[in-house]
């Protein structure tokens, strides 16, 4: 017992040393609190839909001016108007918007003659929950435009044809993103945290200090070996992720290639940020107790499991910060709708600006000493 009881004073002394790790046992649970309940469940705000009106009737008037006081109250979705359609599904597409509202030529003509005038709502379906969200919206006005009056058995009502601009995302796929992220993550911490304080906890780091290497040589060394180890680690997840999701073409070339460019840069990002973290870090414990909050806080901000819009503000704030969000929004771009380099380009300018940004901070955050 005496043998027993010297342990557990042990580890009770060793703890009292390292009060940032006794701080950080506390909060994580809080943030973790925090940062779930708000991250699931929330009511889907904010969203973008381009208005093509190829009609230009007076009864697509008062249909606009419902989807506008819908935009300026409930705050659902916001509307810009588009004149070319085309120009609306490519933006569509790239993810500028998440819905086109399009009034057909023939629109109000058929309202006239009550012979089943349609307005198409054409969604990005790689999102279920903005699609659900724009879907029960605009039900819901087209509901009150054809209030009143006995429906006959050819409605003569406006009606919503839906239009999926991609096959059907099961949230398997969804959540394929954030997966390889994640585990992008995971090689970072270890690599670029855990094995790092370890080796300055058993003297191994002297002996780099010994040696006429800079601190710049030191720090590129370091990144780019635990980059290599969360590179393939992505590239893993990647491959085999997308074969159990049922992504179709996993092995396309092209796609791969252009996955490969987004896993380097959040890598490299990852990696030069936890450097960043514990590069004045002596304590072997303080990685290891700070990887539960930077999950919580970085993971699930990352519209990884739920979408950005229906966040409050302050998550939206740590979202616009996060390299996960970038890096989340890039691997869904490309696994979900195999989209070009350019409708991730502010992606990976984020990514790589963020690199260069902390590869800098951290190098002069080195200590070349004892």
């Amino acid at each position: 017992m005496n043998r027993i009881l010297a342990l557990i004073e042990r580890d009770l002394r060793k703890l009292m040393r390292s009060p940032t790790l006794i701080v950080v046992s506390m909060i994580m649970p809080l943030i973790q609190l925090v940062v779930l309940g708000y991250a699931f469940g929330g009511k889907i705000h904010d969203l973008r839909v381009g208005v093509v009106n190829q009609d230009h009737g007076m009864p697509t008037v008062k249909l606009r001016e419902m989807c506008g006081a819908v935009a300026a109250n409930a705050r659902t979705f916001e509307t810009t108007d588009y004149t070319d359609l085309q120009l609306a599904l490519k933006d569509l597409r790239d993810g500028r918007i998440n819905g086109v509202l399009n009034f057909p030529p023939d629109y109000s003509r058929r309202v006239l003659a009550k012979d089943a005038p349609q307005v198409a709502l054409i969604e990005d379906n790689t999102d279920n929950f903005a699609v659900g969200a724009l879907e029960g919206g605009f039900g819901d006005i087209v509901g009150a435009y054809n209030q009143g009056g006995v429906t006959p058995r050819v409605s003569g009502g406006v009606t919503l044809s839906v239009v999926e601009l991609y096959p059907y995302v099961p949230y398997i796929q969804y959540l394929l993103a954030g997966s390889i992220v994640m585990a992008i993550f995971v090689s970072a911490m270890i690599g670029g945290g855990i094995i790092y304080i370890d080796d300055k906890a058993r003297g191994l780091h002297e002996g780099y200090l010994v040696t006429p290497i800079s601190r710049l040589e030191l720090i590129l060394g370091f990144n780019l070996s635990g980059a290599i180890k969360a590179v393939l680690a992505g590239i893993i997840l990647t491959t085999v992720g997308s074969v159990i999701a049922g992504i179709p073409n996993p092995l396309d070339p092209i796609r791969l290639l252009k996955l490969m460019v987004v896993i380097i840069l959040t890598s490299l990002a990852l990696i030069s940020m936890m450097f960043l973290l514990m590069v004045r870090v002596n304590d072997p414990l303080v990685p290891r107790a700070t990887f539960g909050v930077l999950n919580t806080l970085l993971y699930f901000p990352s519209g990884a499991v739920y979408p950005i819009y229906g966040f409050p503000p302050w998550m939206r704030a740590i979202a616009r910060v996060d390299p996960m969000t970038y890096a989340v929004h890039a691997f869904k771009a490309l696994l979900l709708k195999n989209t070009g380099i350019t409708a991730i380009s502010g992606d990976l300018a984020f990514l790589a600006i963020f690199t260069l940004v902390t590869t800098v901070a951290e190098t002069a955050l080195f200590k070349r000493s004892l």
